[in-house]
């Protein structure tokens, strides 16, 4: 009995070994896009509401410990945000604001594979800002100060951590981005913003190449 037991051990070993060498991990491309749920973090907000958008990004994988640990550049299109009502001045100014901020994007992140079925990846990011707008309503009945694309930092960065599973050439994953600097520029953008920073969950479906 020991010795079928034994015999069947060694087998099962044999098995997955030859699977796994069958499957060794290798480098990918290819692109990558989803939903965005976007956020900044405001003082003296009453009600916060994120910003759903989209991203879009193509990437490519090059090896630094073949089958274990690779470099991960990508270029893509990112939209954050946030919908925000205020109690400014002690109640004396209330408003929303709706900020929407659109950014082109180049994350460099390190990517480490769990077989060849799941990646871990963490780095960082930099953004350039493409668009930005505002929607602003006040207590009063009239609008508040439009701010445009030059009351915001034309140049943000943060890090990145994420996690993608693929079934064949399908990608399924998931990113958490956090902004390191502020995005306010002017002291008008500064009034509502103050030090906010972007955040944004992201989930993705790809296809490799």
């Amino acid at each position: 009995m020991k010795i079928r037991l034994m015999s069947a051990i060694v087998c099962i070993a044999t098995g997955l070994f030859q699977t796994a060498n069958a499957q060794e991990a290798h480098s990918r491309s290819g692109i990558r896009g989803g939903l965005n749920v976007s956020n900044l973090y405001l003082k003296d907000v009453t009600d916060r509401n994120p910003r759903y958008g989209f991203h879009a990004s193509l990437f490519t994988q090059v090896p630094l410990i073949k089958g274990v640990l690779y470099l991960q550049p990508e270029l893509g299109y990112s939209t954050k945000g946030v919908t925000a009502r205020y109690n400014l001045l002690n109640n004396t100014f209330r408003g929303e604001n709706s900020f929407k901020l659109d950014y082109l994007e180049i994350p460099v992140l390190a990517t480490v594979k769990v077989g060849n079925f799941v990646d871990i990846h963490g780095g960082v990011y930099g953004g350039f800002l493409a668009n930005a707008s505002t929607e602003s309503k006040s207590d009063a009945g009239f609008a508040a100060t439009t701010l445009n694309r030059d009351n915001f930092n034309s140049f943000d960065y943060g890090l990145s951590a994420g996690l993608s599973i693929y079934f064949g050439k399908l990608m399924l994953g998931t990113r958490y981005n956090y902004g390191l600097r502020p995005v306010a520029q002017s002291d008008a953008a500064k009034v509502f913003l103050g030090n906010a920073k972007n955040s944004a969950a992201q989930i993705s479906l790809g296809i490799t190449f």
